[in-house]
């Protein structure tokens, strides 16, 4: 079945810290990049991380050293451990999926999960 299902989204105070998961099928998860996308209110989306199946990993720079992605084969999972969080890291977040690292091209997208850090 060809599907992202996102979880982990929520509020959290400054400082504070999330995990977002993205569940999906066998065949996706083996053979692609795996990523997240954010779009914050009023602005573009923009791509936050994204990891290969080979694990290699890219960050945006505005969350390199507070971000994790990570990658669990035995759950077709990847996720996003989000530390440090500021404010300007509230957007809803997207899973997406697609065969280049950078995620230039994405083949399936999630549905979205919204991620509110207050002041």
């Amino acid at each position: 079945q060809v599907q992202l299902v996102e979880s982990g989204g929520g509020s959290v105070q400054a400082g504070g810290s999330l995990r977002l998961s993205c569940a999906t099928s066998r065949s996706i998860f083996s053979s692609n990049t795996m990523g997240w996308f954010r779009q914050a209110s009023g602005k573009q989306r923009e791509l936050v991380a994204g990891i290969s199946s080979q694990t290699k990993t890219n960050y945006a720079d505005s969350v390199k050293g507070r971000f994790t992605i990570s990658r669990d084969n035995a759950k077709n999972t990847v996720h996003l451990q989000m530390n440090s969080l500021k404010p300007e890291d509230t957007a809803v977040y997207y899973c997406a999926a697609g065969p280049f690292l950078r995620l230039t091209v994405v083949n399936f997208w999630g549905q979205g999960t919204q991620v509110t850090v207050s002041s």
